[in-house]
């Protein structure tokens, strides 16, 4: 068939407070920027988004749109290379490649509408499923509101759980044992502590996670940088304990040097964060080189289509804050049903309609 050409690529920012304010290891934070891509073409309109700075939107119009406004609708993996080229100078790492995520998935989304298709359809599949696991329990909430939160995600079906830790080390024993009462027996619980440790401190607290409350997940006990450190934790902490890291990674090479240095035992990343669709499938790519399992990092809307393309995936994080956008910014979102998050094969692309006058009232300029 003959594909239309890309017309227009628009961009923009909302910031969204937050249900109350949120803490974890190492940040604080009130609110969030949701930046959503539209990409025209024969008068339909693929959409993508990432979670950024509204910087984002202002780097996708100034360098992107122009490499983008032209091609054929097809044109994915050559697009790809293009805003790659277009933001060498902007430096890649960072927004830079948030922006050409949002890009990315815009014309996945797009190119899918034009066939008919739910972008899932276009990977191929792997799978028609993602397990999640609920993720959350900020270290700024009361024990009240952390222990509300793991029983509902529980009620929902959802067998495992996820708490931010170790930004008050002392508080986390009687967290987590509020938390494992509550998530029974059978629950899987992980924690996160957002690299806020070192490397003894984060040993110390691998051992009394696994021994004491069972934790089988620990995920950046310290920096995704100290790529030491990581591969210490994974060495000589606890057998039946998993370290993770990734979500911070943009770049393929970042991927390559976790696995290649032994770093994780469940490699994460994040399709908003490293290159969109395009890039998660490069990145699951190497996970079967190395024969371990991937991880999504949040924006559940959108990442369990892309996921369905991974052969050795563990999960998706079904994360509080991108749940609550999501729901607010687009008709079409997805609920869990036990435990995992089926792509709605009937709603062509990402299956997703942007709410906006829901929205507008979060318009960053």
């Amino acid at each position: 068939m003959d594909f239309p050409r890309v017309e227009a690529v628009r961009a923009s920012a909302f910031t969204i407070p937050t249900d109350e304010p949120e803490q974890d290891g190492t940040a604080d934070w009130d609110s969030t920027t949701l930046v959503v891509v539209e990409v025209d073409a024969g008068g339909t309109a693929g959409i993508g988004y990432t979670y950024g700075p509204a910087a984002v939107a202002r780097l996708v119009t100034g360098q992107l749109a122009g490499v983008i406004e032209g091609r054929t609708v097809s044109d994915l993996a050559a697009a790809w290379q293009s805003m790659g080229a277009a933001i060498r100078n902007a430096g890649r790492p960072g927004i830079a490649m948030m922006a050409v995520s949002a890009v990315d998935v815009a014309l996945w989304d797009l190119k899918a509408k034009v066939l008919g298709l739910s972008v899932v359809d276009l990977l191929p599949p792997a799978r028609d499923t993602v397990p999640v696991y609920g993720s959350g329990g900020f270290t700024s909430y009361s024990q009240q509101r952390l222990v509300e939160q793991v029983e509902g995600w529980v009620a929902a079906g959802i067998p495992r759980v996820k708490i931010k830790t170790s930004r008050h080390p002392e508080a986390d024993p009687g967290r987590l044992a509020a938390v494992r009462k509550a998530a029974g027996d059978t629950t899987e619980v992980y924690c996160d502590a957002n690299g806020a440790l070192t490397r003894k401190e984060a040993l110390y607290w691998a051992g009394r996670f696994s021994e004491e409350w069972d934790v089988r997940w620990f995920e950046e006990p310290v920096s995704s940088e100290d790529l030491e450190g990581l591969r210490l934790l994974r060495d000589r902490g606890p057998a039946r304990l998993d370290i993770a890291a990734g979500e911070y990674g943009y770049l393929l090479s970042q991927f390559r040097d976790l696995l290649t240095a032994g770093c994780v035992d469940c490699l994460q990343a994040d399709v908003t964060r490293c290159g969109g669709i395009t890039a998660i499938l490069r990145v699951s790519a190497l996970c079967d080189a190395f024969q371990l399992d991937l991880s999504g990092h949040c924006a559940p809307a959108l990442s369990v289509h892309a996921l369905c393309g991974a052969v050795h995936l563990r999960h998706l994080e079904y994360f509080h804050d991108h749940v609550r956008i999501e729901r607010i910014a687009f008709d079409g979102t997805l609920d869990p049903r036990g435990g995992e998050l089926r792509p709605d094969r009937g709603r062509p692309g990402l299956g997703l309609a942007l709410r906006r006058s829901d929205l507008e009232q979060y318009r960053v300029d």
